[in-house]
């Protein structure tokens, strides 16, 4: 009997994630819906739950890696905007950084400033553990977003992407793709292979095409940059005269895996893309490319993170729900953008 895991049980609990996801969505939204009778300015002004009625100020502060990417600046952005959208939430930003120990430093000034809330994306998990835990015992919440503390205790909260679930969504894809072909070449692009993530997005592929009988017959790792999907994109091309389909992990570096199949002058293969941005989703939209798809990291989950500090702070539920608290943590659903869904996601992709 074959130990290959099988789709279905992932689908449906995708699924579940999915509901989830927009349960996170309905119940801190602070835009009143659009009847299309013109009646949405006049509801404007009016909370579309007892959630988004104002309450006692939320004081957040917020801290990230530099901008220096396109997902990561969208997710600082995001976080902003969501702050904007409450009159009772007053964010501050600390200046982005990838030197832990200015960004424990961030944290440490916010503590010093008694700040309500902190929300942390930490660029190392591990070395902002502490510092988080610092702050939940001076009775700050800390909501921990994408890169997760080593102690329970660090966090009231914690806002995920699904890493595994982005590689199963576009294995899944490709196995619908290529149907019952046991000798298609499936390639990957990864990111940097060190990190927990890639690990993580890597065996989710894996998993998913061993389920239709699929291996990946060649891979190589770049580094999440223009300069080194370009190269790593480069290599693979010269090292593998036929290819079916290509799995990229990530659309920023993506700009530059499309330079080198240009350059290269290959489209026998189509391609899925990592992460959702608009730049793919507009190519995906045109058809004029080798990108069929793409596989969505929500760089809405500072902002979710945002929405939970707030909801914590001021006693509240997630409305939804059956349970009377804000759960410990929210993974978000990793959805497949084709050219059939794509304007359901284009509005709220980031730029590469």
């Amino acid at each position: 009997m074959s130990t290959t895991p099988s789709r279905r049980p992932w689908l449906l609990a995708a699924s579940s994630l999915a509901v989830g996801s927009l349960l996170l969505t309905g119940c801190v939204s602070n835009e009143p819906a659009d009847t299309g009778d013109g009646a949405g300015d006049a509801a404007a002004a009016e909370p579309a739950t007892a959630n988004d009625e104002p309450g006692d100020t939320v004081t957040i502060g917020f801290t990230a890696p530099a901008a220096d990417h396109g997902w990561m600046s969208a997710i600082t952005r995001a976080a902003e905007e969501r702050a904007e959208g409450y009159e009772d939430v007053d964010l501050q930003v600390a200046d982005g950084t990838n030197d832990v120990n200015l960004q424990i430093a961030a944290v440490e000034t916010f503590i010093n400033n008694g700040v309500d809330a902190i929300v942390i994306l930490p660029y190392d998990g591990a070395a902002l553990t502490d510092v988080a835990t610092r702050a939940m015992e001076e009775g700050i919440t800390v909501v921990n977003v994408d890169r997760e503390f080593t102690s329970p205790f660090a966090a009231r909260a914690t806002v995920l992407g699904d890493n595994y679930g982005m590689g199963v969504s576009a294995g899944t894809y490709m196995c619908e793709q290529l149907g019952d072909d046991p000798d298609a070449v499936v390639a990957e692009i990864a990111g940097i292979d060190s990190l927990p993530l890639t690990q993580d997005r890597s065996q989710g592929f894996a998993d998913a095409l061993a389920d239709c009988g699929l291996e990946v017959s060649n891979r190589v790792a770049a580094d999440f940059t223009v300069q080194g999907g370009q190269a790593a994109a480069a290599n693979l091309l010269s090292a593998a005269p036929q290819i079916d389909a290509i799995w990229n992990h990530d659309d920023d570096q993506g700009v530059g895996v499309l330079a080198a199949i240009e350059q290269a002058g290959r489209d026998e293969f189509f391609m899925v893309g990592g992460a959702g941005s608009a730049n793919v989703m507009r190519e995906i939209q045109e058809g004029d490319s080798v990108l069929r798809a793409t596989v969505v990291y929500p760089s809405t989950q500072a902002a979710d993170g945002v929405s939970l500090a707030r909801l914590v702070e001021q006693e509240k539920d997630m409305e939804d729900l059956v349970s009377s608290q804000v759960p410990r943590q929210v993974q978000l659903f990793a959805p497949v953008v084709t050219a059939d869904n794509v304007d359901q996601y284009l509005d709220t992709a980031f730029e590469s």
